[in-house]
């Protein structure tokens, strides 16, 4: 079901980067299918979003808005139960999101030479949530919350029509929508959405950034629209690396791989470990629990993919070389004194320490946001989270003799770039006239 890998005695003498699958995500290949996608939205607006959505989604549609009382409705059907899950996750979500936030920061570099670092929030985000093998409503609100307190003015949020739905959105994904108080809401989906965002249609104006995951599709039309657009990144496959030795529980360990694989095929499911004796406990605990899982055909496919297998290693110091170098988008410990094993850890999205702090509480529930960097990308970027929303300006404040304190290296450095005219843009402040 799941391959072995053994680096045991290569300490020193292999890439771990290279030595770790991942899955296959031909981003490139994906992007000579979009590029016609985007140019038809850029030209057409709203009736190509609706020949795409047809053509894509199979649905037949008039427009692509969602009215706000249909949300409202969904919400008012939405399971109390669900209800509760979604209010507490959004509870934790802001409270997690708000510590965030960082307050102006003035510094006074000279005497009257003062520089502001001012923090402010982007003006107008378009959100992606996507609708395929299951409706994500956990990542509305990952989206949604970090953007609400980070002060977003204007929210759009997109995904994909249902046929089964008429035309509309998932409805709990409408009820979250509904919840959190965003009132602009399209279907639409796949490179379409995107590139509505970016280049605006109909009653969706353009935004400044767009975030959210997608398949290929979606991250080839970010990859494309970035620069008429911001985005988040450049999301790829979803995957898990465990790293535990001969103390961890075989069953929660497979419970974790099998949560990962959940997602699909192409999901990663990574245990590096130094207990072979673990090793061969999981494995048996995998063919007890795949098989009993609802989605096992997606579970099976995922583990017994390239993307998938256990790592053997010498020691658990070597096993923190691996998953460092893996940068995985979810890390679990589960080791002896497993926070200062994590501590240890500097390219992971996110961490999840010992025996009760499993993936899944970080999907729904943690406080923490589940939007995370994929493809070995943890080992330079972040999760999304409040800070994603803002950006920073810098005022400049400099009074007369702060700058006349400064003039004569300003026309010096000037000068040594040829740049004369740089050098006289503070000069003729003190000229005689």
């Amino acid at each position: 079901m799941i391959r072995r890998i053994d680096l045991r005695g290569a300490a020193g003498s292999v890439d771990y980067r290279a030595a770790v699958p991942r899955a296959e995500f031909d981003i490139e290949k994906a992007t000579h299918a979009v590029r016609p996608i985007l140019e038809a939205v850029r030209t057409g607006g709203v009736e190509a979003i609706l020949e795409l959505n047809a053509r894509f989604d199979g649905v037949s549609q008039t427009e692509i808005a969602v009215a706000p009382e249909a949300c409202r409705e969904a919400l008012e059907q939405l399971d109390p139960a669900i209800r509760a899950g979604l209010e507490e996750s959004i509870s934790r979500l802001r409270t997690a999101s708000a510590a965030e936030l960082e307050d102006d920061v003035v510094v006074e570099v000279a005497p009257g030479a003062r520089i502001t670092h001012r923090n402010i929030p982007v003006d107008r985000v378009g959100l992606y949530v996507p609708g395929g093998e299951a409706p994500l409503v956990s990542t509305v609100l990952m989206n949604v919350v970090p953007a609400q307190v980070a002060g977003v003015r204007s929210l759009a949020l997109a995904s994909p029509p249902q046929k089964e739905f008429g035309g509309l959105p998932h409805p709990t994904i409408m009820a979250a929508c509904a919840l959190l108080g965003v009132e602009e809401m399209y279907a639409v989906g796949g490179a379409q959405a995107i590139a509505m965002f970016a280049y605006g249609a109909g009653e969706c104006s353009r935004v400044d950034m767009v975030v959210g995951p997608g398949n290929p599709y979606v991250t080839a039309a970010k990859r494309l629209l970035r620069g008429v657009v911001g985005i988040d990144s450049e999301a790829g496959p979803s995957e898990i690396a465990i790293l535990a030795d001969d103390s961890a529980d075989p069953a929660f360990v497979a419970a974790d791989l099998l949560t990962e694989a959940e997602h699909g095929g192409t999901s990663g499911s990574v245990l590096v470990t130094d207990s072979e004796a673990l090793a061969d406990d999981v494995v048996a605990e995998l063919g007890k629990q795949v098989p009993a899982t609802t989605h096992s055909e997606r579970v099976a496919a995922a583990l017994g993919g390239v993307q998938s297998a256990i790592i053997l290693v010498d020691d658990i110091d070597q096993g923190i070389d691996v998953v460092n170098a893996y940068a995985s988008e979810h890390l679990e410990v589960h080791t002896r004194d497993a926070a200062a094993v994590a501590a240890r850890v500097v390219n992971a999205g996110a961490i999840f320490i010992g025996p009760w702090s499993p993936v899944a509480v970080g999907d729904y529930c943690a406080g923490s946001n589940h939007v995370l960097p994929t493809g070995g990308c943890a080992c330079h970027s972040s999760g999304l989270g409040a800070r994603t929303f803002r950006k920073q300006t810098h005022v400049v404040e400099y009074t007369r003799d702060a700058l006349e304190g400064v003039v004569g290296h300003v026309r010096t450095l000037a000068e040594a770039e040829d740049l004369p005219g740089h050098g006289a843009g503070a000069t003729i402040r003190f000229a005689v006239r």
